[in-house]
């Protein structure tokens, strides 16, 4: 369970302004889709099975966060700090990460298909061979490097 509603979240973002801090929520199962989070701060959140379906994370920060079996399809995590974060078995489908910084981060089982790496950082990526590609491709039939 989160720590708090989505309504307590919207109204936390509305008063904190440009770039909210967020590191360490437990924002579990939450559904935070649509939201603009641009520039915030999640380092080490606990995202876990958390609906973010075409939610804004621009330049965010999240350091470790823990994204396991979220839902991101059309989600914005542009220019976002994703070290060593985990999307283990996450729905990234149609995603933005260009120019994420993406070093040590899990993508095990994660569903990259039709989303843009362009520009990302990726040394130290993790993944198996269920991990989706963003061209279909499965797991060692392709790499991290082919689409950055």
């Amino acid at each position: 369970m989160p720590e708090i509603t989505r309504q307590q979240l919207i109204l936390a973002l509305i008063s904190a302004g440009t770039n909210p801090r967020l590191a360490g929520v437990n924002l579990m199962q939450m559904d935070i889709s649509r939201l603009d989070l641009t520039g915030a701060n999640l380092k080490q959140a606990m995202l876990t099975a958390a609906n973010l379906r075409e939610v804004s994370l621009r330049n965010a920060n999240l350091y470790f966060a823990d994204l396991t079996l979220a839902q991101l399809p059309g989600a914005d995590l542009s220019s976002a700090n994703l070290t060593g974060a985990n999307f283990t078995g996450t729905n990234l489908q149609g995603a933005s990460l260009q120019s994420a910084n993406m070093t040590n981060v899990t993508l095990n089982d994660a569903n990259l298909q039709g989303s843009s790496m362009k520009g990302a950082t990726i040394n130290g990526v993790k993944f198996n061979a269920n991990t989706t590609w963003p061209d279909g491709k499965k797991g060692n039939q392709s790499a991290p490097a082919n689409y950055i």
